[in-house]
């Protein structure tokens, strides 16, 4: 239950926290962050040309296709507190059945190692902490032996669909459905 709720948590706050997002794409991606100071950074983007700032986040474009495609947003903001534990395990699994599909269409996940969980599992020295969480007792620089508790996941490609709306409709995760008469 512990890997769901880590889920949730990545997923929003690469969705609200954007200093958050590259830290979760390079752990998805296996790319190291590296620190640099302001001058590295200016001078990086002296040399490059300035390139148009997206209209709509990717978190918003992604955010907007689970609940058009599996109503994820109405699911977690529905008050549960009304519905037995039956009804909201039915409702979760369609919806999760189809958040599933979204991500298939979007990123090509897969497991960042092949072992099975409770397998022993080797951490290389000088390990990227991206790649590797590690517990229990951690100490010097590795390598280390342990068990296996998750397998982890990548996104190997990332196809998120290019926003094409109006600015005023950049932030919007679902349009507001009237039927007329």
């Amino acid at each position: 239950m512990s890997r769901i709720v880590l889920a949730f948590r990545a997923f929003f706050a690469a969705l609200f926290d954007g200093s958050k997002t590259a830290a979760i794409n390079a752990a998805l991606t296996g790319v190291t962050l590296q620190k640099s100071n302001a001058v590295e950074v200016g001078q990086r983007d002296a040399a490059r040309p300035a390139s148009p700032v997206p209209a709509r986040s990717e978190a918003v474009t992604l955010l907007a296709a689970l609940q058009r495609e599996a109503r994820f947003v109405d699911l977690v903001k529905q008050p549960l507190g009304n519905f037995s534990d039956e009804q909201i395990g039915s409702a979760a699994r369609t919806v999760l059945g189809d958040c599933q599909k979204v991500l298939e269409r979007f990123f090509e996940l897969e497991p960042l190692t092949d072992g099975p969980e409770g397998a022993g599992c080797d951490v290389p020295a000088g390990y990227d902490p991206g790649r590797y969480k590690l517990s229990g007792r951690v100490e010097g620089s590795g390598p280390f032996h342990g068990q296996l508790i998750h397998h982890g996941w990548r996104a190997a490609t990332v196809k998120l669909p290019e926003w094409t709306g109006s600015k005023e409709a950049a932030r919007v995760i679902a349009p507001v459905e009237v039927e007329l008469p």
